[in-house]
């Protein structure tokens, strides 16, 4: 039974999927300092919050059987992600699920701005009719600088542009030809904020990105420049901001995000040309509960062992590029543990046991149209698993390859061996050089091919028995009939050889392990050179 604590008032509706699993206890907390919740999460498995709750290094390093950390919504300033990385603890996030609530309180932001609502709303309500000093402006034919053009700011241009807004953009990991098709012209971010009448951010709260917008930046800009953000607070030096717009270079500002928050005391708010909102971008009915489900859903994906589309702390993967590699990821793990077993000092081999060095993945065929660094990902995963005494999954694999020297490349190639696709992995040590092939026969038909470049053809499941000899009589014989002797059933056998009286292999699968003491006996049978015990 895995227990999920839930923070921060997630939405009941959006927890189904997690109610819906029979192994999944849920338990609803209530606000905990850091002390606190690190003193009770030690019995959780995965943690739920919001913006509220801080997932800190303290409260990461007490979580002892933490697998997974959920944020319902995009941000995840308030978790430690190197921490959680270090742990092998997931953090996924919802980035869809809020986009047009984001997206809406950002034209409404905007809009407001132009048109001095709050303000005039607040003079009638202490009993003034003001129509002359709020004039405002139109957004007709004005230019909308836009930093950061994903999702939101992407959703954000389409609808400046049904305002007959002029669009313009920096964002470094977009490409020109991705924000052509928008109707977005891309240029640097000095040539955008030089440029625009409005500025809206949409970028993530980074290294790079704190204090995008400082006193030099809001000197290259026009006079009377309006400022939208919508995205994370620390991205504007609110200073430079607050005196930019007591000078006059900044006809108005519209926060929704801070510095710090709550921030009741910041001089921004005592300006009249400014407006706040207490961070509601992603404040709807319909985006809160849109991130619960998706957040419970990953999770439920999660605990079960599964790799999930929304991750933070690993490479994230569109549905499409999930299902496409998903059929590889399993027979990738296990041609991973398959080497990490066959080069182990377990069994009775004398070429066992040097340091391993360095791993290749070779992708051929239909692989090399896909995205192969998951697939990388699960190949060190496997090996590792049978390498560590803890626990490895798709998040530290390749940090603890990392710390232990492990150099790990992935390669395409073209020799695919007649297969529609092939995976390669090789693994390079202090005295030798082991290799495994699979692919897919079929849809679920996967299939080791390769083994030290002996051609075998196995399904890749259950116990088997490697066992390199010399190729002559009276081996397999005596091998299956030792096996037979101990009670062991044997399910099927292959055979790989290279040249005829050379050295070969035998894979026989069997139902179940054999012991150490069957283990010698096959290894003393004259012309065997060995034998390990696999299981996959």
């Amino acid at each position: 039974m895995y227990k999920v604590l839930v923070m921060d008032n997630v939405s009941e509706e959006g927890l189904k999927p997690l109610r819906n699993a029979l192994d999944i206890e849920l338990v609803t907390g209530n606000k905990m300092s850091e002390d606190e919740l690190a003193a009770g999460i030690a019995s959780f498995d995965a943690l739920i919050v919001r913006s509220a709750t801080k997932a800190t290094a303290k409260v990461i390093e007490a979580a002892n059987n933490l697998k997974v950390i959920g944020r319902a919504g995009v941000g995840v300033d308030n978790i430690d992600l190197e921490a959680a990385t270090r742990r092998g603890i997931l953090v996924i996030n919802a980035p869809e699920g809020n986009t047009i609530a984001a997206t809406e309180h950002t034209m409404a932001m905007m809009l407001a701005l132009a048109r001095n609502v709050p303000q005039a709303a607040a003079k009638i309500r202490d009993g003034v009719w003001d129509k002359k000093s709020f004039l405002g402006i139109e957004l007709r034919g004005k230019v909308l600088g836009v930093l950061g053009l994903g999702r939101i700011g992407s959703a954000v241009a389409k609808r400046a542009q049904a305002l007959e807004m002029e669009v313009i953009a920096y964002d470094p990991y977009q490409t020109k030809d991705a924000a052509a098709r928008a109707a977005v012209k891309l240029l640097s971010l000095e040539e955008v904020i030089a440029q625009a009448d409005f500025i809206t951010l949409h970028l993530p709260r980074t290294k790079e990105t704190i204090h995008l917008l400082d006193e030099k930046a809001f000197s290259v800009m026009k006079d009377g420049v309006r400022i939208v953000n919508c995205a994370r607070g620390g991205i504007i030096d609110e200073e430079a901001l607050y005196q930019a717009m007591v000078k006059g270079k900044v006809a108005g500002a519209a926060l929704d995000v801070f510095e710090k928050e709550p921030d009741a005391d910041n001089p921004l708010i005592t300006l009249p040309n400014f407006i706040a909102t207490p961070h509601l971008g992603a404040s709807t009915k319909e985006a809160q509960l849109n991130v619960a489900l998706s957040v419970a859903a990953e999770i439920v994906a999660a605990l079960k062992g599964d790799l999930v589309k929304n991750t933070v702390n690993i490479p994230s993967l569109t549905p499409q590029t999930l299902a496409a590699i998903k059929p590889y990821l399993g027979l990738a793990e296990k041609l991973g543990s398959f080497l990490a077993q066959l080069i182990s000092r377990a069994g009775f081999q004398p070429a066992g046991g040097s340091r391993l060095n360095k791993v290749e993945v070779i992708y051929s065929g239909e692989l090399t149209g896909l995205e192969i660094a998951p697939i990388t990902t699960a190949v060190v995963k496997g090996l590792l698993t049978h390498v560590l005494q803890e626990a490895v999954n798709y998040v530290n694999a390749p940090v603890l390859a990392k710390q232990r020297g492990i150099q790990i490349t992935q390669t395409t190639g073209e020799e695919t061996d007649g297969y529609a696709n092939l995976i390669t992995v090789k693994t390079l040590s202090d005295e030798t050089t082991n290799s495994v092939a699979g692919t897919f026969f079929g849809p679920n038909d996967p299939r080791i091919v390769s083994i030290d470049g002996y051609r075998i053809d196995v399904v890749p499941r259950g116990y088997m028995l490697y066992v390199p000899h010399i190729d002559k009589p009276r081996i397999v014989g005596p091998v299956s009939v030792l096996i037979g002797d101990h009670q062991i059933n044997i399910g099927g056998m292959q055979v790989g050889r290279k040249t005829v009286g050379g050295r070969a292999i035998m894979i026989i699968a069997v139902d179940t392990p054999v012991g150490d003491e069957t283990l010698r006996e096959i290894a003393q049978i004259d012309g065997v050179l060995g034998v390990k015990m696999i299981s996959l």
